[in-house]
């Protein structure tokens, strides 16, 4: 049997990848597990695996193509399986039992019989849990999304699951019939290992088959008796042959399963004169009596004991080994930002646009790689013995993101090189992939200085801690029209923000930060200085 291998999803927005090499070549025998290729998106750099063992008959694309996702990659013939043997052992079985009834009807069920060996029957494939980021071995299974049974489309979201660094969606890469959900929620799901077990829908043609072998051995348990006409139902053999059993036309059944899908309870319930909406109400008064007495427990249940996990749980660690192994000192300034306001709201209306959001942080960030530039070791790192330091030369400022499954530290990349809108596309894009709680782990990668916008939430002053291993991180307090006293002596409404430094003091001083703090202080308080230094 040969089955095409479909580019699943690799990233959230990716929908298309560089094949940037082929691991195998077509004719080569593969066993499960072994990587087929290597795939380039605008993130990262993916391998792609080998679902199941067998032969690779056909590569579609070659090195440097574009693969497209959701589209076929290679193809393989599987390894034979004792499935048609089986399905062929059974011919000779099904004919001796109808030979008992009229020969009409075992040259039928025969004719049928033959007709469903030549058809394939239902595949169950296991989907392995693909690569989802760069050195991930495993992940927290957050949420199901269906259940056993359920019947999925392509695309459908089947699970979210929980790295160390983000919450990431599967979808399902073909349409079927979920049968086996390999994990509970909260457990740990292995990468390249199965995660849920899919029966793939069959043509029509083997609908149509399977559906004419059940009718005929009604016929030939009955042969005396015509069962009623059947029209159309979503609903699987066996449910239609209750309701012919019934003498019930299943087209008149209303199901209640997704999209309409009869199950047995609905015949017998149609059986006995009663609707699906009916016992949907019965199912719904049992699911609300089910929350009363839920809700008595946890009434009678004060405390609450919850496991830190995921994000929270990696948060937790890495704050503790960077305070237990960083000497901090804390820096404070006050910045008078009433010119960059003025500036910044004349260019919002010109330049921002859904893809843009234009707020302080861009030039928050191009001003700091400016003065990185004259006070480099503000983004160096620092080994673990501190006998070795690395100055940096990309400036990857991180920003830290409030986001629903905790804080996430996406770094927007080479600053030193983007103009400030395209500074802004980058936060506008990393900020909504973070609060969502689906960043890419490429994105909360190489980190090189940070920002925390403290401000946002109503802060002033702040003490933050360092973004191991980098050696300095700032906290922006909100901003305040307050009065401050001008040139001349006089009383004005200026728009105030005080910031807050924690440096490593292993390997950089006080006057160092606070003469770094004050060219950056000039390049936001006098825009026009910025504009100057940039190259």
């Amino acid at each position: 049997m040969i089955k095409d291998f479909i580019l699943p999803d690799i990233g959230e927005g990716v929908v298309e990848c560089e094949l940037v090499d082929w691991m195998v070549k077509e004719g080569d025998v593969v066993v499960e597990d072994q990587p087929i290729a290597d795939v380039m998106t605008d993130k990262a750099l993916v391998q792609i695996p080998a679902p199941y063992a067998g032969v690779i008959t056909k590569l579609y694309y070659a090195k440097g193509d574009i693969a497209k996702v959701h589209a076929p990659l290679y193809a393989v013939e599987l390894e034979a399986t004792g499935v048609n043997t089986a399905d062929e052992s059974s011919a000779p079985s099904t004919q001796e039992t109808a030979t008992e009834a009229n020969e009409e009807t075992s040259n039928e069920v025969a004719r049928n019989v033959e007709q469903i060996s030549q058809t394939t029957i239902h595949d169950v494939e296991e989907f392995l849990l693909p690569d989802i980021g760069e050195g991930i071995v495993e992940c927290e299974l957050v949420e199901w999304l269906v259940a056993e049974g359920d019947i999925v489309t392509e695309d459908q979201p089947i699970a979210d699951v929980m790295t160390d660094k983000a919450l990431v969606q599967i979808p399902a890469i073909k349409n079927g019939k979920i049968v086996k959900l390999h994990y509970r929620k909260g457990q740990l799901a292995k990468v390249h290992e199965p995660l849920f077990a899919i029966e793939v829908e069959s043509t029509g043609t083997q609908v149509e088959a399977a559906q004419t072998v059940t009718h005929s051995a009604a016929v030939s348990e009955v042969v005396a008796s015509e069962p009623v006409a059947q029209g159309k139902a979503l609903a699987s053999p066996a449910v239609r042959r209750l309701a012919r059993s019934l003498d019930i036309n299943i087209a008149n059944v209303p199901g209640t399963g997704k999209n309409g899908r009869v199950y047995k309870e609905d015949v017998e319930a149609f059986a006995n004169g009663s609707t699906a909406n009916q016992t949907s109400a019965s199912k719904t008064t049992t699911v609300s009596n089910s929350a009363a007495i839920s809700a008595n427990i946890q009434t009678t249940n004060a405390d609450r004991v919850e496991p830190i996990k995921g994000v929270k749980a990696v948060m937790a660690k890495m704050m503790v080994e960077s305070v237990s192994t960083i000497p901090h000192f804390t820096y404070c300034e006050e910045f008078d930002l009433t010119d960059l306001v003025a500036l910044r709201a004349e260019m919002k209306q010109r330049y921002s646009t859904d893809e843009v959001k234009l707020t302080m942080m861009p030039f928050f960030m191009k001003a700091m790689s400016l003065a990185i530039n004259e006070f480099p070791v503000l983004n160096s790192q620092v080994n673990p013995d501190c006998t070795e330091l690395t100055y940096k030369t990309s400036h990857n400022i991180g920003m830290a993101v409030d986001s629903k499954v905790g804080l996430l530290v996406p770094n927007v990349k080479d600053v030193q090189s983007k103009t400030i809108l395209e500074v802004a596309a980058e936060i506008t894009r990393l900020t909504t992939a973070a609060r969502s709680g689906r960043v890419s782990p490429a994105d909360l990668k190489g980190g090189t200085i940070s920002i925390s916008n403290i401000g946002a939430l109503g802060g002033t002053v702040a003490t933050p801690i360092i973004n191991k291993p980098e050696v300095a991180i700032v906290a922006l307090g909100k901003l305040q029209t307050l009065p401050r006293f001008n040139a001349n002596g006089e009383v004005e409404a200026r728009k105030i923000m005080q910031v807050s430094w924690s440096g490593d003091h292993r390997v950089i001083d006080g006057g160092t930060i606070a003469r770094f703090c004050n060219l950056w202080k000039q390049y936001l308080e006098q825009p026009q200085e910025m504009l100057l230094a940039m190259r």
